[in-house]
């Protein structure tokens, strides 16, 4: 009887052990950008094509599936149509397990946003704004923008000091 028992747990830990290697296995299969690097995710993520996380071109991202807010912004005239990926299907991508993350931009600028808010609101990591890609001098390659004309209450300094531009790096922390 305790032979029996010994076996089963043995049988039980091997298929534990088998089934914890899978995502291992998966972590990593991110294909590598050919086109022009526009975001680095470094930090705690699974899902990598470098040595220290992730890079992705434009295809790259919007190939994960391209979401759409209308909204206003305190830096634009009137609603505007904002497209690109959510935060929260990005994270989901990359395998990220950090609470929060660390958006860097081109001149070095940071600003630590709570993972939650992406759960909470579809705040997107916009590519284009009415169609149009988001260059450098329009707050571009990307932008992170909440949808603000359809939660007023975020609608403040808190939040916007969130929608950071010129995004070059996510750090999930």
């Amino acid at each position: 009887m305790r032979r029996r028992l010994l076996r089963a747990l043995a049988g039980a830990a091997l298929g534990a052990v088998a089934l914890a290697l899978v995502p291992a296995a998966e972590a990593g299969t991110l294909p590598p950008p050919s086109g022009k690097v526009i975001l680095k995710i470094t930090g705690q993520v699974a899902n990598r094509n470098t040595a220290d996380g992730a890079e992705f071109d434009l295809e790259m991202l919007e190939g994960l599936g391209v979401a759409e807010v209308v909204t206003h912004t305190p830096w634009t005239k009137g609603e505007r149509r904002f497209s690109g990926i959510t935060m929260k299907r990005l994270l989901e991508a990359v395998g990220a397990s950090g609470e929060t993350v660390k958006a860097v931009a081109l001149n070095d600028y940071s600003i630590e946003i709570p993972s939650s808010d992406f759960a909470s609101y579809d705040a997107l990591v916009a590519t284009r704004i009415d169609g149009k890609p988001l260059r450098v001098r329009d707050k571009g390659p990307l932008w992170v923008v909440y949808p603000w004309s359809s939660h007023p209450e975020i609608d403040n300094i808190e939040y916007h000091g969130r929608s950071i531009w010129q995004v070059k790096q996510f750090e999930v922390r």
